[in-house]
């Protein structure tokens, strides 16, 4: 009898023992380790088992991801809209009593959608869930938003499980994505690889999304956030909500998050220009304004359309245009030109003669019989190829790419921190996927005549993208003076106050300028391109414009093509903005569609200035 006690109080031991350290295991198990092993119930940092039992007794659904929010620089929302959506928790409703399901039929009404098909999706749900309307409503994807007489008649039926919540959605309804924005998206294998400490101290989750491109990427360290808002339903061992604990919201308790980013975009004016691209068939490239006072952003426009809802794996309509470096043809010649005038190699009234053809490298000018004698001004307004592969033979090599990076059109342009001056420690470039232009594609290049000549009229291997383009027309109109065009202007706490600020900034790439009297050549070289050269279309607008037109050959996919190109700027008189227009790809022998959508931007931008201002004067009354 005493053998078998004794082995009955070992085996009871034994198996205390282990509940014992069962028990330390769920408790004690590091943060770290429970990042992979288990969903957070909220994205704040929690012990392994403070998580655990949150997720055993809460059937929870996030309501903001608690992710800094973008405006335009009227304070206009660009991401973060907020509206009253409904939530549905499957394992409260399956606890419903006969007078619940009664109101089922009452709640079908309200959401205008047959009472089968919302038995169907009730009994489909396995989690949490939004409605996002029935199959027929193109949201994709996104909670429906309910006015506040919608929303009261929910509230009043008193479901058990189906709630009125208000939610914050990422994209805004009705609202095409920007490209300079960008997007996010769940990326746990970019976590893991360059955010291990983060999510071993719980500052971020394997499943949290991340900015994938535009400005939530390059922002992404600083509009975070520091947790997320959640709707709570407590539940019993059978799913059974507890007695006395309805809805709970949690949220972060720090007033001055999440983050509020001002950029530079004019709302007004990116709609605009976006309805605009589209009617006027811009299938692929980019339209670029900016203010010619600072360089700022008023916006960017790419084509193709960016789906609202993309992934880190899509390619389709990922690629911003506007940033995409691309062959540009004649408006290079601008190029060029600076290069022989600072060279001293050329000067305004010398006369060159074109008839057609150059004589070597199988060149040609694209007037059959050429332009005749013609001046370096005339020589723009007509662009001449035999002018300007003229030039940069003269020049060489060394000079034109020089000038090239001197006018800012060879390095990336965009806004950029380094080092310590940064507002963050690694330093900070605020359009992540601006490419850089180029002149040569390699230094083996450089000796041969035949490519200089083809370079200097902006084809072989040329690159630029349109928003070195339109920030080209910014140098020019300061006298050589090269800003970096900013996205952003600064970033607030929640409660309105500067977190910080991105000032208006000269590139500090290269200190040299070139001289006032060139950059006025060219100026007068582009107004007589649209008074009586290649640019005639963009004349007659609402306000005098100037500007280089261009066509570049390229091959896509051993078909010939061409990229139409327009840059200048407007009014003339008082300039207030830069553009750069890129038709990308089109067929050959097409007109230049560049050309048109420039007027119609420029034209697009007078009319929103005409209208602020009597809008002004109105209320000044």
């Amino acid at each position: 009898m005493t053998k078998r006690q004794s082995l009955l109080a070992i085996l009871f031991s034994a198996a205390l023992l282990f509940f014992l350290l069962r028990l330390a295991f769920l408790q004690l198990l590091p943060s770290s380790w429970s990042s992979y092993i288990i969903a957070p119930a909220s994205p704040e940092k929690v012990t392994a088992w403070k998580r655990t039992a949150a997720v055993q007794r809460q059937q929870s659904i996030m309501l903001d991801s608690g992710r800094g929010s973008f405006f335009d620089r009227f304070g206009l929302p660009l991401t973060g809209e907020r509206y009253e959506a409904l939530a549905f928790f499957p394992s409260i409703i399956k606890s419903w009593n006969e007078n619940e399901k009664q109101k089922k039929r009452e709640l079908a009404k309200l959401l205008k959608v047959e009472e089968v098909l919302l038995e169907q999706y009730m009994i489909g749900l396995k989690e949490p869930a939004f409605w996002t309307g029935a199959a027929s409503d193109d949201r994709m994807g996104l909670p429906v938003p309910f006015n506040d007489t919608s929303a009261a008649a929910i509230a009043e039926l008193d479901l058990k499980g189906v709630r009125i919540v208000r939610y914050t959605s990422r994209p805004i309804s009705n609202m095409e994505p920007k490209h300079i924005i960008g997007y996010v998206s769940e990326h746990p294998e970019w976590l893991l690889e360059h955010k291990k400490s983060a999510l071993s101290s719980g500052t971020y989750h394997i499943h949290d999304a991340v900015g994938g491109a535009g400005l939530e990427r390059s922002l992404e360290s600083l509009i975070h956030g520091i947790g997320a808002t959640w709707a709570s339903y407590y539940t019993d061992a059978t799913n059974n909500p507890l007695q006395g604990l309805d809805l709970r919201i949690k949220e972060p308790a720090n007033p001055y998050y999440p983050l509020q980013v001002i950029t530079t975009i004019d709302l007004e004016l990116q709609q605009r220009l976006e309805k605009y691209a589209d009617q006027a068939g811009l299938k692929k490239g980019a339209i670029v304004l900016l203010d010619a006072a600072n360089a700022d952003i008023r916006a960017m426009v790419s084509r193709p359309h960016m789906p609202v809802r993309l992934s880190a794996a899509t390619s389709s309509g990922q690629t911003n245009y506007a940033l995409k470096a691309s062959v540009p043809g004649s408006i290079f010649k601008l190029v060029t030109a600076a290069a022989a005038l600072e060279a001293k190699l050329v000067n305004r009234n010398e006369i060159f003669h074109c008839n057609g053809t150059y004589g070597k490298y199988k060149l040609s000018c694209w007037k059959e019989g050429g332009h005749g004698d013609i001046t370096l001004e005339e020589g723009l307004a007509q662009s001449c190829n035999i002018v300007f592969a003229t030039l940069a033979e003269r020049v060489g090599a060394e000079k034109l790419e020089q000038m090239a990076h001197l006018l800012g059109v060879a390095d990336p342009i965009g806004w950029q921190q380094q080092g310590t001056r940064s507002v963050v420690p690694y330093g900070l470039r605020l359009l992540p996927e601006e490419e850089r232009g180029r002149v040569f594609i390699n230094e083996q290049i450089k000796t041969d005549n035949g490519a200089l000549a083809q370079s200097g009229i902006g084809q072989r291997d040329t690159l630029m993208s349109p928003l070195q383009a339109a920030n080209l027309m910014v140098t020019l109109l300061h006298s050589g003076k090269i800003l970096e065009p900013r996205s952003v202007i600064s970033i607030n706490y929640a409660d309105g106050s500067l977190m910080a600020d991105f000032p208006v900034q000269q590139s500090r790439t290269y200190k040299y300028r070139i001289m006032p009297s060139t950059a006025n050549l060219l100026l007068d070289g582009m107004k007589a391109v649209v008074e009586r050269g290649t640019g005639k279309g963009a004349s007659g607008g609402r306000w005098e414009l100037a500007g280089k037109s261009g066509t570049a050959q390229i091959t896509v996919k051993g078909e010939e093509r061409v990229n139409q190109w327009f840059a200048g700027y407007g009014p003339v008189a008082k300039p207030r903005y830069t553009a750069a227009v890129l038709a990308a790809e089109r067929p050959t022998y097409t007109s230049n569609q560049a050309t048109k959508l420039f007027r119609g931007a420029l034209d697009i931008a007078a009319q929103l200035e005409l209208e602020r201002e009597i809008g002004v004067e109105k209320s000044n009354k």
